[in-house]
């Protein structure tokens, strides 16, 4: 069932759709605020004094804390709304809105939705158009399905971290929240096809993903490998492949995708050739931890620019290894228009990051700041003409 766009708010590609979004922390939020950035109406619902999980990352209660700058870079374009879903009237009003919308989102373990009585069979009785999306830890069936979900233990329990690019560099835990952002985008796709889908059924449907699956996606070329002739890939590992110091930094380079890169990097890094000696793929696997050697005393000679220079003159693919603060700083990073200026309630403006997905009919606008905890309830309860107990319970 769709809802009416805002008369004045601009025609977005998912304007008219209400989502109802009882996610927190990471995967559900970043998902979320895309379809919000997309122009849906996504109604937050949060616990009563806590909220999203995010709002209590600094340990405080104050003002401030709940409303930190993590919880806002994934939180805009939404409405808060503040309900206590274990109540009579709350359970009421959230039964009313289910009716408007067109999308439930939660990231609860396994069955939380259902022991709340907000399961797929229970929603769908009240609108057969709601499309249910779950994102969890490790899907709804099987041994884990009720293990806490989390990044980290994804990336432990898929092969990600034990992955390295060499045998002598220790497995460590990934530092960014790959397998949140990925199964995130995951439940993204997932809603817009069956909303898709809906258009021409009418119905809706269930939508699940997990981080384990996303993980084990992500991997498919690694698995396909390993599954025709048990051979482990790791791109990583690559023999011309490598992360080298310089004498004011460090840059990566790729040898791949050329005739014959091992030649290009010698000429690039003025030592002997190389592939003369080691002409093939499998001679360079052989000799790789001599070839890096080489290239590392070359590298160790000069500044970071210099050898850019020198690699890029030879078409080979090499970067800096840059901090965050230098990627936010690059001119790249602001004619993509990755950046954009948002006002919040207790830091004033501050720079987050917009969306990566760009419409040339649809830029990112932002028009919601990062919500406080519960302030469109009132707004929202008065949509729904809620009564006034419902009102006065579910705050």
């Amino acid at each position: 069932m769709r809802s009416l766009p805002d008369a004045g708010a601009p025609l977005l590609p998912l304007s008219g759709v209400r989502v109802i979004d009882f996610t927190q922390v990471m995967l559900g939020p970043c998902a979320t605020q895309m379809l919000g950035d997309f122009g849906a109406d996504v109604i937050k619902i949060e616990r009563q004094g806590s909220g999203d999980l995010s709002r209590q990352f600094f340990g405080g209660a104050s003002k401030e804390d709940q409303n930190n700058v993590v919880f806002g870079s994934l939180n805009r374009n939404k409405r808060s709304v503040v309900i206590d879903m274990k109540s009579e009237a709350g359970l009421k009003a959230i039964h009313e809105l289910v009716r408007t919308a067109d999308v439930v989102i939660d990231n609860f373990r396994a069955g939380v939705m259902e022991r709340l009585g907000l399961g797929y069979e229970a929603l769908s009785a009240i609108n057969p158009g709601i499309i249910c999306a779950s994102g969890t830890g490790f899907g709804s069936t099987g041994p884990y399905a009720h293990k806490g979900g989390q990044d980290v233990l994804a990336q432990a329990l898929t092969g990600v971290m034990e992955k390295t690019s060499d045998p002598s560099v220790p497995r460590s835990i990934y530092p960014t929240t790959l397998c949140d952002y990925t199964a995130g985008m995951h439940l993204v796709q997932g809603v817009l096809a069956a909303l898709l889908q809906r258009e021409r059924t009418g119905r809706g449907q269930k939508v699940q993903v997990s981080l384990y699956d996303s993980m084990i996606a992500m991997q498919m070329q690694e698995a396909a490998q390993w599954n025709a002739h048990g051979e482990v890939l790791n791109w990583a590992a690559m023999p011309l492949t490598g992360l080298f110091e310089t004498t004011d930094g460090a840059l990566v380079i790729v040898g791949a995708f050329k005739a014959n890169p091992l030649q290009d990097i010698c000429s690039a890094l003025e030592i002997e050739d190389l592939s003369l000696e080691y002409p093939d793929l499998a001679s360079h696997r052989k000799a790789k931890a001599h070839l890096h050697r080489r290239f590392q005393t070359a590298l160790a000679t000069d500044t970071t620019e210099h050898w850019l220079g020198r690699l890029e003159a030879h078409d080979l693919l090499c970067a800096p290894v840059r901090d965050l603060g230098a990627a936010l700083k690059d001119p790249q990073t602001a004619i993509n228009e990755m950046l954009v200026s948002i006002e919040t309630p207790c830091h004033g403006p501050v720079e987050f990051v917009g969306s990566p997905v760009h419409l040339s009919d649809a830029p990112l606008i932002v028009r919601l700041n990062p919500p406080l905890l519960g302030e469109h309830t009132e707004d929202v309860l008065e949509e729904l003409a809620a009564t006034a107990p419902a009102r006065e319970l579910a705050q």
